[in-house]
């Protein structure tokens, strides 16, 4: 369906966390939508205002509440932000009464239903709609998210590495096999947590490799950009980011100069409002605030590896910006409409 001059209704399920939040913040600058309905089982009864006070001017008088399908039946589409295994228990229920589902989780992202119980130590309960689940990385698979009814947006790691590494990919310009990424997150990347790992005193000074070899975002990875690969990821002492580093042999046929690399990314992304291609080396706080993706490549004559570097807000292009972009292209709108391209400085 396409929506012209109507107001959309929507709502966001898991509105606590930094995501839900993140979504709340976006979906307020948005011309065409109005969020009518938020929950948050944590915090049911209080104000958005008051969990969130950053929202305090856009949503005065919204009550975050507990999730009911009834109250969210009839909206036009259903951000869910919950944490892996919650949100594949609700959308079975949930598709049918509401016009379309966002999930930034990854529990649709795979399309192996045998995969979740190896990555994510679960059975899939509704294996039946992996394969209608729109994979949510618009540069990639805009065609398949227009109109969707269920998208599986996908997340920053992945966001990140697939930008980077895809269009070599798809092009054949790199061997598939033997990739290497290496990705560093702010520590807004491992959710709202109470944890110790995550406490101002563990993080502060400090950078660590987890998930060594087996990382769960690794087939989702391999799925994205169609190419096997070893991922490793790092905590870094920051709130917001992701820079992904790629690493990977040109073909026979790939490039053999850095400008062959820079000019093969700016082809695939020429048209693309969020993806900015350039000599020069992404930053993450160049992302801050912003659903943009910065991009650069570098061949080393030397070892004959090609470099491929990726920035952006784990928070926005890598979770709610991203949601929000697929939701755009669901209802039929501008994919462009309450996103920001331009990050904050200082």
């Amino acid at each position: 369906m396409k929506y012209d001059s109507v107001v959309i209704k929507v709502g966001v399920v898991g509105a606590s966390g930094y995501a839900g939040v993140e979504l709340l913040r976006l979906l307020a600058g948005h011309p065409d939508v109005e969020v009518v309905y938020a929950t948050a089982d944590s915090a049911a009864g209080n104000l958005a205002a008051d969990v969130h006070p950053n929202l305090a001017a856009a949503y005065p008088g919204l009550v975050l509440s507990r999730y009911d399908i009834a109250d969210a039946a009839g909206l036009d589409l259903v951000f869910s932000s919950l944490p892996s295994g919650i949100s594949c228990t609700l959308v079975p229920d949930l598709l049918p009464k509401v016009g379309h589902v966002v999930d930034l989780g990854a529990d649709f992202r795979l399309r192996d239903p045998g995969a979740y119980p190896h990555w994510y130590g679960w059975e899939h309960p509704a294996p039946g709609l992996l394969a209608d689940a729109a994979f949510g990385i618009p540069e990639l698979f805009r065609d398949s998210l227009r109109g969707a009814a269920l998208i599986a947006a996908a997340g920053c790691y992945v966001t990140a590495a697939a930008l980077a590494l895809a269009p070599f990919a798809r092009i054949g310009a790199i061997e598939t096999r033997g990739i290497i990424v290496d990705a560093a997150s702010g520590v807004s990347g491992a959710g709202r947590s109470t944890k110790l790992a995550y406490s101002f005193g563990t993080i502060d000074e400090d950078f660590s490799a987890y998930g060594l070899v087996d990382h769960r975002h690794t087939p989702e990875m391999e799925q994205a950009i169609g190419a096997q690969l070893l991922f490793t990821p790092h905590l870094a002492p920051m709130t917001r980011g992701i820079l992904a580093t790629g690493y990977a042999r040109p073909s026979a046929d790939g490039p053999a100069t850095t400008a062959e690399a820079l000019a093969i990314l700016a082809d695939a992304y020429r048209d693309e409002p969020f993806v900015v291609v350039s000599e020069r080396s992404p930053s993450t706080k160049a992302t801050r605030g912003a659903n943009t993706v910065l991009l650069s490549a570098r061949v080393d004559p030397r070892t004959g590896w090609l470099v491929v570097l990726s920035a952006l807000d784990n928070l926005v292009k890598g979770a709610a910006g991203q949601a929000i972009q697929c939701a755009n292209l669901a209802l039929g709108l501008d994919e462009t409409l309450g996103l920001p391209t331009v990050g904050l400085a200082p």
